[in-house]
Order: C-alpha cells, then sequence, then structure tokens
C-alpha cells in the first residue's frame, strides 16, 4: 500500500467573502510526481498556499505524514520536509546564486553537506555553475526559476511543492525546467506539480488533478488524463 504523504481533505478557502477553493480532495503518495492542472483562476495557486499557511482555511485539514498540518507556519513545514517554490520565484535578487543556495540550507547547521548539495545543484543546474557569483536579479526568468527550484531542494525536502514552474519562460526554457523537474523526481523527492502546461504536466506525471473554478472535477492516471476528450478539448485546444 502506498504510503501517503500529503492529504488534503474538503479544502475551503475564501478571500474576501469570494469561495476561490469550494471542498478539495486529493492526495500525493510517497514517490509520485502529481500534477494539479486548470486554467488560470481555477483556484490552484490558492490551493498551494492554503498547503504552506500563507492562506487561511475557511473549512477542512491538510495533513502531511499522517498528522494535520492546519496554521503550522512555512518555517516549521520546511524543517518538517515540505518544501515550495512560489509562483513567480521570489529569489534574493541582491544575492549571488551561491548565497540563495546557501539561503535554502536556512534550516541546516551540516557544513560539508550544505557544500556537498550546492555542488550538486550545479550537477543538476550547469548554469546556475556557470552563474555563481553573478546577482541573482540579473538573471534571465528562467534561470531564476532554476536557482528558485535548486533552492528549495538545499533544504532537502520529503516534499516539493511547485506553483506555475513554467509560466513566463520561453519555450526553450520551459523544456528544460520540465526535464528537471521529471530529474528531480527520478532523485527520490515526492512532487506536488502545480501547472497551467497540462500537456507538459501530465507528459511527466504519475497521476493528475483537474481543478475548475476551485473544485476538483477529474483525476486520474496522468496518461489517462492527456488522452480524455474533455481534458484535451479544455486545456489542450483539441
Amino acid at each position: 500500500m502506498a504510503n501517503t504523504l500529503l492529504k488534503v481533505t474538503g479544502l475551503k478557502v475564501a478571500y474576501g467573502g469570494i469561495k476561490a477553493v469550494k471542498g478539495v480532495d486529493f492526495e500525493v503518495n510517497e514517490g509520485e510526481l502529481v500534477t494539479l492542472i486548470g486554467s488560470n483562476g481555477a483556484g490552484k495557486t490558492t490551493t498551494m498556499k492554503a498547503i504552506t499557511g500563507t492562506l487561511p482555511m475557511a473549512d477542512g485539514d491538510i495533513e502531511y505524514l499522517g498528522k494535520s498540518i492546519k496554521g503550522k507556519g512555512a518555517w516549521d513545514l520546511v524543517k518538517d520536509g515540505l518544501a515550495m517554490v512560489p509562483e513567480g520565484r521570489g529569489v534574493f535578487t541582491r544575492m549571488t546564486i551561491t548565497e540563495n543556495l546557501q539561503m535554502g540550507a536556512y534550516i541546516r547547521d551540516d557544513k560539508a553537506g550544505i557544500a556537498e548539495d550546492i555542488e550538486k545543484m550545479f550537477t543538476i543546474f550547469p548554469r546556475l555553475r556557470e552563474r555563481k557569483d553573478q546577482l541573482a536579479g540579473t538573471m534571465s526568468g528562467g534561470e531564476q526559476q532554476m536557482l528558485a527550484m535548486a533552492r528549495a531542494l538545499m533544504s532537502r525536502p520529503r516534499v516539493l511543492l511547485l506553483d506555475e514552474p513554467s509560466m513566463g519562460l520561453s519555450p526553450i526554457m520551459v523544456d528544460k525546467i520540465f526535464e528537471v523537474v521529471k530529474d528531480v523526481s527520478a532523485r527520490g523527492v515526492t512532487v506536488l506539480l502545480v501547472e497551467q502546461n497540462a500537456s507538459r504536466a501530465l507528459g511527466i506525471a504519475d497521476r493528475g488533478y483537474v481543478m475548475e473554478s476551485g473544485v476538483v472535477t477529474m483525476n486520474g492516471a496522468a496518461k489517462e488524463l492527456l488522452n480524455d476528450p474533455r481534458v484535451r478539448a479544455a486545456y489542450l485546444g483539441e
């Protein structure tokens, strides 16, 4: 039986009277790459913010490792192995790439391990090695996205949450980002990927959930969803 790491039950989130998420249920099992797809405004990012405690829940529960994390702050969640790369990346623009990676390891005190992991990030993201002494703010959007992912991985997360990693990137950079997400998953990190680019997300995921207007309308194996006529019509322009 699969070990469920993250379980969302009956999640409701409201913004000033507007119900953005209206009772969402989904789960992510150990070792899986699960994607949450849907158009802009479907409630995907709101769901992610509720998981990480940056938005309060109106109702429902979120369990991580079998325990409720309702009301827990992002700091505690990172310590527990739940890391998020937010939409818009959020890198420290006035710090170098190397300094950003060191910041990603702020919960750790194993200097040798941190140095080893920075080297590992440079292997996964060769472009960061080339620019390691450059200020993050001078990098392209795609490079900043790579840095944000690498920085999150520096905390050695058990579950990595990715919110719209391909947004606003060039097609070449989108290819690279999806390659990296697949690589991170293959290395044993459990991934929850929120993504508007449904075909690319379902192309690398194990399972998927489709969100529309704050509710999950479909779920199943990623390959099945990718071939479902309703998904193809709604998200793949067919």
